[in-house]
């Protein structure tokens, strides 16, 4: 109940005349989420006409949508600190206390849609929309960037997303972490990157492993969202496009909230089995260690006495 009452406060003031209260109006968008997106199946648990709940479900989704910039947001220059402090902590190393984030990428199963139905075919034959998240040391999304057809490749939707395009984050002598399937890069962002298998320093190899120890926390959020909306992310959802965008950004939204008031959804071993393997297309090479010169150099940089520890 306290990440439920963490949203109804955190929603702002709705003088809707369509009869039914706010708290209604969310426990049924809730309900729909964990019902497979299914307005009949809430219509028969609420006693309500199925028209109301397809009404009440998109009025809540706007809800939920208009308080997005507040509740994924980048950290601000005194919480910086904090965040990279977090990044050291789970590396095991000082030289990750410049670590801005953890970028990864997902794929959401949507029914195959009737418009550019091949763009929308992934390498692993399913039909799906990219969900490009950014998170902090706890798991909290700071940015998310959701939309593009499954066949487009993780490096691309990178580039198109505007935390790329307009250089929103990390700040200056910051970076981002994340597994390989992006380039490391300096500009127009900073992006570190495991070195490419096989790995024959032992230098390379555990600064490799202490950035995956660190990276790991945005597949976990991923998978502890996934966990709780096992029916949005386990199943092809059966709506259109532009409205599977925003209900995943509100899973989002709302999976922020579960972790301010520590109401987690850890994955069991069934859920591990389900998930989705690397993302990473199997018709792109890795891009670890490539793509930018003065990038590569930064992170021989990160190899300081610290990392001998």
């Amino acid at each position: 109940m306290d990440a439920l009452n963490l949203l109804m406060a955190t929603l702002e003031e709705d003088h809707s005349t369509h009869g039914w209260g706010r708290e209604v109006e969310m426990l049924v968008f809730l309900y729909w989420l964990a019902s497979a997106t299914s307005y009949r199946v809430v219509a028969e648990a609420f006693a309500i006409p199925t028209q109301t709940v397809f009404d009440l479900v998109h009025k809540a989704s706007k809800r939920v949508l208009a308080i997005v910039k507040r509740v994924i947001r980048f950290p601000t220059a005194a919480e910086m600190d904090r965040v990279g402090a977090g990044f050291a902590r789970l590396a095991g190393s000082a030289v990750f206390a410049r670590v801005a984030g953890s970028i990864d990428g997902c794929h959401v199963r949507v029914v195959a849609p009737a418009a550019h139905e091949q763009a929308y075919l992934n390498r692993r034959l399913f039909h799906s929309i990219q969900f490009q998240a950014i998170c902090d040391h706890r798991g909290k999304f700071l940015d998310v960037f959701v939309g593009y057809p499954g066949s487009v490749h993780d490096a691309r939707v990178l580039r198109h997303s505007d935390v790329y395009v307009h250089q929103l984050y990390p700040p200056q002598a910051w970076f981002l972490i994340e597994d390989g399937g992006y380039p490391c890069i300096q500009d127009p962002i900073t992006l570190i990157t495991p070195y490419q298998e096989p790995v024959q320093s032992p230098v390379h190899r555990r600064f490799n492993g202490k950035l995956s120890r660190a990276r790991l926390v945005v597949e976990q959020a991923f998978g502890i969202m996934k966990t709780r909306w096992r029916t949005i992310f386990l199943k092809a959802m059966e709506v259109r496009i532009p409205f599977a965008v925003e209900v995943i950004t509100c899973c989002a939204v709302l999976h922020n909230l579960c972790l301010g008031t520590e109401d987690l959804e850890f994955p069991s071993d069934q859920d591990a089995d389900e998930a989705d393997p690397d993302d990473q297309d199997a018709d792109e090479p890795r891009l670890s260690g490539r793509g930018g010169g003065v990038a590569v150099i930064h992170r021989k940089d990160l190899k300081s006495p610290w990392f001998y520890c």
